[in-house]
């Protein structure tokens, strides 16, 4: 029985989702490692032997026989689509049940693989995967935000070895989202330009944190990066929502991911990492001043008390320095 709910902070404007469903989550063992994954590992993970229904989408491999990534619901779901998003009130504090999707992209049948290693064609068949439950997902009133996000490492909070992805649908717009749409209206409504644009436009020129661009795609790390090694990857002609890439641009978006992932796999030595594709959010899709992208940030620190208390980032690392030592 999933008994999860969100509330929202009175002082904060931010919302949480309460999931404790997720307690009982099993943990595999150390993901970061490069040493090859045992037999009993391989015996015992759910996603090399998954028997359970429903299989929400399946690509199969060009021979036609096997599966090339598969869509499962999350067996430990932080929300769930089995209620209806409507809020209370519980005395003076706003609450809904915790609706919404959670589902796991099984990126490969292959327990070692990750996608920094993985052939292009493999890679692009997770991107395609994405697309496909995206719009799905999309499709649904009541999703208002989607969020796409990989956890590869135990730092990064990955649980299980085995390539996977994971894919959240909630019924409400995150604060922090909200405030990058507004911070990018303003930017808008003071220059008549997407901010994004221009900084796509800078990097591509300037070329001092640029790590990687292709026909469809630019991959650098931003100019005020808050983490050491920090990458984000635009599309080059604008686009707010990720739900629009066509087929080239699936392929091209797959190809920088992948090139980006290596670099970072063979610089640093298979860093835990997380990334996220951020797409405009409900209503938003068509907005000239919003620009989706896919932001990447390896696990190579801890924030400490300063940056709780002030929620400004201290990056020992400068992201010109960073550029160079990838792109060396």
């Amino acid at each position: 029985m999933n008994n999860s709910h969100i509330r929202l902070n009175r002082a904060t404007h931010e919302w949480v989702i309460y999931a404790p469903s997720r307690r009982q989550r099993p943990q595999d063992f150390p993901i970061a490692s490069e040493l090859p994954s045992s037999d009993v590992e391989r015996a015992r993970c759910p996603f090399c032997h998954y028997h359970d229904e429903p299989i929400l989408l399946e690509l199969m491999d060009a021979t036609g026989q096997g599966w090339q990534t598969r869509v499962v619901p999350n067996k430990y779901p932080a929300l769930s689509p089995d209620v209806k998003p409507l809020r209370s009130l519980t005395g003076i504090y706003l609450e809904l049940p915790g609706y919404g999707h959670h589902e796991v992209v099984i990126e490969s049948p292959h327990h070692d693989q990750t996608l920094a290693t993985m052939p292009l064609e493999a890679v692009s068949a997770v991107v395609e995967t994405y697309r496909q439950r995206y719009l799905t997902l999309m499709a649904i009133p009541q999703n208002l935000f989607i969020i796409i996000f990989r956890n590869h490492g135990q730092t990064a909070g990955a649980s299980l070895r085995h390539p996977h992805s994971q894919i959240i649908s909630t019924p409400i717009v995150p604060r922090h989202y909200r405030w990058q749409e507004d911070e990018a209206q303003r930017y808008f409504d003071d220059w008549g330009r997407c901010a994004y644009c221009d900084m796509l436009e800078f990097e591509l020129c300037d070329r001092q944190r640029l790590i990687a661009d292709n026909d469809e795609f630019i991959a650098f790390i931003p100019y005020a990066a808050e983490v050491p090694f920090e990458v984000m990857i635009l599309p080059k002609v604008h686009s707010a929502d990720f739900g629009t890439i066509n087929p080239q641009q699936v392929v091209q978006f797959a190809s920088i991911l992948q090139q980006v992932l290596l670099k970072l796999h063979q610089k640093l030595n298979n860093p835990a990492y997380n990334f996220a594709i951020m797409t405009a959010a409900r209503y938003k899709a068509n907005e000239p001043q919003l620009h989706w992208s896919c932001q990447i940030r390896p696990r190579l620190g801890t924030p400490a008390g300063f940056e709780m208390g002030s929620g400004i980032s201290i990056n020992p690392s400068l992201p010109e320095a960073d550029a160079d030592y990838l792109n060396s």
